[in-house]
């Protein structure tokens, strides 16, 4: 079930070359002054972490990920594309996330999430950008609790803004969503994680795309 828990001490870094996505950003992070947003690449910034919204092949052959890939080297996806081969049985789910070395100082892991089952898809009508975002902090937990505080500042881009044709608005409001539910609450595994998601955004069509999704309290489904 979900749970309370302690806000991590853990620096979040926005980044994306969109001005867009940014503007969208600085309205949707308003009243969350600890999360740091710049308009710029995410490969200049120098944190444990980087965040790569893929998909469910971590193949790394367009988009972010291919700007990602060349920057570390070939190498990367193969340790992504083995993660998910090892724990997911090779196609990793929507909501889900694996944390990799990156073979380099900066970041030290890449964490790979699927806003999309195909290397190129519309997900601008889903909930894949709340449910990717999630997850990768999720991952985030999952790596301090085996080896603690090895991450302690992540970046991210705007997920799904780009070939997954998410409107800026609409993907900064989600973003907000899954930082949110990893900022107040803790999940068992990734499959309680995309259920509480769902559950928390069934209704998400009869909401303005300008408003933010408001995260209800948890209900114990132990």
């Amino acid at each position: 079930m979900t749970v309370e828990r302690v806000k991590p001490l853990l620096k979040v870094v926005l980044a994306d070359i969109n001005a867009e996505v940014v503007h969208a950003w600085r309205a949707a992070f308003a009243d969350t002054p600890e999360i740091e947003i710049r308009k710029g690449s995410i490969l200049d910034q120098d944190v444990d972490a980087w965040v790569n919204p893929t998909n469910s092949r971590g193949r790394m052959d367009g988009g972010v990920d291919a700007v990602i890939k060349r920057h570390l080297g070939a190498g990367i996806q193969l340790r992504v594309q083995r993660a998910i081969r090892d724990r997911f049985g090779g196609s990793l789910p929507v909501g889900s996330a694996v944390c990799v070395s990156s073979g380099a100082t900066n970041p030290k892991f890449l964490i790979s999430t699927p806003t999309m089952v195909q290397s190129v898809q519309n997900v601008s009508e889903t909930l894949n950008v709340a449910l990717a975002c999630a997850a990768a902090f999720q991952a985030i937990h999952m790596q301090n609790e085996k080896e603690p505080g090895s991450i302690a500042s992540v970046a991210l881009v705007g997920m799904g803004a780009a070939t997954g044709r998410v409107h800026p608005r609409v993907c900064a409001n989600l973003m907000w969503t899954g930082y949110t539910l990893f900022n107040d609450y803790s999940f068992r595994d990734y499959d309680d994680l995309r259920q509480t998601i769902r559950e928390q955004l069934d209704d998400i069509d009869s909401c303005p795309e300008e408003e933010r999704v408001r995260i209800k309290p948890p209900v114990s489904r132990g």
